[in-house]
């Protein structure tokens, strides 16, 4: 049974002001803080969550992060839920929901600093009436599997010993450590990096298997870490809006979204309800070119691909989005050389822009729906204070 949790919320924000010139005329704080009567609460059914109802919401979607927290922060300083000051993280969404679409993991250094801001930005947004949401990718997946291959950086075994330190520090306290992780992680890495053993290039045997050791018990199945990403869904719907991180396809929907959630979120967890079953990884949201984390159908670039083969993966949009009564879907997984763009005859979103300085290091773009209307944000030259809004529907 789904379980459903409800959170009062504030204000409606009404639509956003425009100059005669079309571009908006007030701030992303004041959109998601200004408003007249009160609204409906959110609600979340679900456990992971796989269905919000989130009524006349602003929605902020940032793509993959890949372990690049400077690039995460400038992510949600353009999405205006963030404080453009370094420090604090301090949320300025009011009532905005934000959802990262999964792939923190990996490539980048500053991985569980990342997963710190986004906890540590969901209470704050929860106190304001907002809420952050995240959908795991399959390199939270293949973390969890043991499979360290795209850790490339070691940074991204260094902040696991640093962690497991700091875990001690606050005498074992989960919430406490993790929280608070983003706003001691780069200090703490500086003193690291400067001490005798920290020497980046010296990246020895001994603190190769040390830094191993720490992340292999931190996200095993049933580890600390391994356990935060089983809070969250590899599927979500919001009002009328699909978040996943490869593509939802007609044999997941039949196969049953809230199923797969659970399931992948067990096995994470290293339980089961069937005590037989209990190594089984849940083949059909996480292995393989058609599973929801994997599946690159309807972010594949269309010039790599035949006029059928796109004609078909609109069609199959169309009839997937049909079946779960939604009106668009949002993705990441495959970047993006152009920017966010739209596919499948606009009802799919493809947000994952490279930015992380381990994949493409490109300008961070986010997709903002306000009323079911899509649009990209994306910084304009070197200022975050002005912005460009394209739209496309």
């Amino acid at each position: 049974m789904a379980v459903v949790l409800s959170l009062r919320l504030g204000f409606v924000a009404p639509p956003y002001p425009r100059t005669s010139s079309g571009r908006l005329a007030t701030s992303f704080r004041a959109v998601a803080c200004a408003g007249g009567g009160t609204t409906s609460p959110i609600t979340v059914a679900g456990d992971p969550p796989t269905v919000v109802s989130a009524p006349g919401r602003r929605i902020v979607a940032i793509g993959d992060v890949h372990g690049d927290l400077s690039q995460t922060r400038a992510a949600l300083v353009l999405a205006g839920v963030l404080s453009a000051e370094s420090e604090g993280h301090v949320w300025t969404g009011g009532r905005t929901v934000l959802v990262q679409v999964g792939d923190i993991l990996d490539r980048g250094e500053d991985e569980i600093a990342i997963l710190s801001l986004f906890s540590s930005l969901n209470a704050q947004a929860k106190s304001q009436g907002g809420a952050v949401f995240q959908v795991n990718g399959n390199h939270e997946t293949m973390n969890v599997e043991g499979d360290f291959r795209y850790v490339v950086n070691p940074g991204g075994f260094e902040e696991c010993i640093r962690f497991l330190e700091y875990l001690d520090e606050c005498d074992g306290n989960w919430d406490n450590a993790f929280l608070s992780w983003v706003n001691v992680a780069e200090r703490r890495k500086k003193e690291y990096r400067a001490s005798p053993n920290g020497d980046h290039t010296r990246w020895n045997f001994v603190k190769k298997y040390s830094g191993f050791a720490a992340r292999s018990s931190l996200f095993k199945r049933g580890g600390l870490l391994a356990c935060e990403l089983a809070r969250h869904p590899v599927v979500l719907k919001i009002n009328d809006w699909i978040f996943c991180h490869g593509g939802l396809l007609p044999h997941h929907v039949e196969y049953g979204i809230e199923r797969m959630n659970r399931e992948v979120s067990m096995w994470m967890k290293c339980q089961s309800e069937d005590s037989g079953d209990e190594t089984d990884i849940p083949f059909i949201a996480t292995r393989g070119y058609d599973s929801v984390v994997w599946s690159r159908l309807y972010s594949q670039d269309p010039a790599e691909r035949t006029r059928r083969a796109l004609m078909l993966s609109s069609i199959i949009a169309e009839q997937t989005l049909k079946s779960v009564e939604a009106k668009g879907m949002v993705v990441g997984h495959t970047p993006q050389i152009h920017g966010v763009n739209c596919k499948c005859d606009g009802k799919v979103w493809c947000i994952d822009v490279g930015m992380s300085y381990g994949v493409l290091y490109s300008r961070p773009e986010v997709l903002e729906i306000v009323n079911d209307r899509p649009r990209v944000l994306k910084k304009q030259r070197d200022s975050y204070d002005e912005m460009e809004v394209l739209d496309y529907l």
